[in-house]
């Protein structure tokens, strides 16, 4: 029969479909990797997807091809049972053939073959089939992620974006700009909480400032029917030790949102080499409180950050003999004594750090006391003000601000 494949043939033909299959159904069943970005799961996918389809299509040819095969070699088989005188070339090597007809055994060892690769395919379709089930279950699990991704992603922007203040009064602070606007940004600071109040500030709170000639930092600022004031101490519940040394004063210290000393470089670059006035608030432990205001300048560390007071406020530092134009009281601590006490130093002999006229008028930065010890000599150590309350009374808070004079208007 012209065109009929030998059994030969047929065989080769369906050795070379098994292992064509057999190499592509390898990769199908590789598992892609497990931390992947979702380009590369969409690629995988989408190839995956491919090659199933093609590895489909294939089964589908090849079944057909086996099929008319099969059946072209039965008719062949028939046919040459029945054809006499022909020969007919071996199947296989050793494959017993006589003249004129085909081995039967030879026949049922190919059709057993033919239904052993039919089988095979069988199984392949099925496998190429559930692969390409999971493959689509895959991504539309990967859309679902992607698009609770995308929600996540646009639910934080709008979150961050409408961010709202939460109760505190924050530092109100220029915008980041580039070194190109520099000059610009130092203009648009407040010297002080005085010129904020002048700019049509009216709230209290915490301040960006930055005074003439020093790098910016934030104040605590009271704003009242007189202006704006700037808070330099405050003390109400003995969270922050105030027993520190003169470079600890100097620089500031403290949580400006509870306890704290600014700084005296800070308190000097405010008031610059102007007058300013002083105010100091007091409270006792039963609800009293006393306010006391006076007028004053205060000296650069070289000259140990001086207070000049008036005689009427001098003698509220222990002071007695003033004369006219006043007196200047210098800051003294533990290790730099500049008190006016020649024979002691008062903040090693009380504590902190403070305008010493004398150890037993005035010390607001002293030990704080949750009560008021029963001995004299363990009070004396605290916060007192001897005017007011006594020499022997720890008060229970302070506070101090200062507030820069407009030029001529000094009392």
């Amino acid at each position: 029969m012209r065109g009929t494949p030998t059994a030969g043939a047929a065989l080769v033909l369906c050795a070379a479909t098994a292992g064509l299959l057999s190499a592509q159904a390898g990769p199908v069943q590789s598992k892609s990797p497990r931390f992947a970005s979702w380009d590369e799961m969409n690629v995988l996918a989408h190839g995956l997807l491919q090659l199933g389809q093609g590895l489909r299509e294939h089964a589908e040819r090849t079944r057909g091809q086996l099929s008319a095969l099969e059946r072209r070699l039965s008719a062949c088989g028939s046919a040459c049972q029945g054809a006499k005188g022909s020969t007919a070339l071996p199947l296989f090597p050793g494959s017993r053939v006589s003249s004129g007809e085909v081995d039967p055994e030879v026949l049922h060892s190919l059709q057993t073959q033919l239904k052993a690769q039919n089988s095979r395919i069988q199984q392949l379709f099925h496998k190429v089939a559930q692969q390409q089930r999971h493959l689509e279950k895959q991504h539309l699990r990967i859309q679902s992620l992607q698009s609770q991704v995308g929600l996540l992603a646009s639910t934080h922007l709008d979150s961050e974006v409408a961010k709202p203040a939460r109760g505190k009064r924050l530092p109100k602070m220029a915008q980041p700009v580039d070194s190109a606007h520099n000059a610009s940004r130092l203009h648009r600071l407040p010297r002080d909480c005085q010129e904020l109040f002048q700019n049509g500030e009216r709230q209290s709170g915490l301040f960006e400032i930055q005074p003439q000639g020093s790098p910016p930092f934030l104040v605590n600022c009271n704003m009242t029917s007189d202006g704006g004031w700037t808070v330099i101490q405050r003390r109400h519940d003995g969270s922050v030790d105030f027993n520190r040394p003169w470079e600890a004063y100097k620089a500031g210290f403290g949580d400006p949102q509870g306890e704290f000393w600014l700084g005296l470089e800070k308190m000097h670059s405010i008031m610059g080499d102007g007058d300013s006035r002083l105010a100091v608030q007091m409270r006792d432990w039963d609800g009293n409180t006393e306010l006391l205001q006076f007028p004053m300048h205060l000296g650069g560390e070289d000259t140990a950050y001086s207070l000049q007071l008036t005689s009427s406020m001098a003698g509220q530092l222990g002071v007695t003999a003033v004369p006219p134009s006043g007196l200047s009281v210098p800051f003294s601590t533990w290790d730099q004594d500049h008190d006016l006490r020649g024979d002691k130093n008062c903040a090693k002999s009380l504590s902190g750090g403070w305008w010493f006229g004398t150890c037993n008028h005035s010390n607001l930065n002293g030990q704080y006391f949750r009560s008021i010890p029963q001995h004299r000599q363990e009070r004396k150590k605290g916060i007192f003000w001897k005017t007011w309350r006594g020499r022997y009374y720890p008060l229970q808070a302070t506070t101090i601000l200062i507030q820069p004079i407009a030029a001529g208007a000094a009392s």
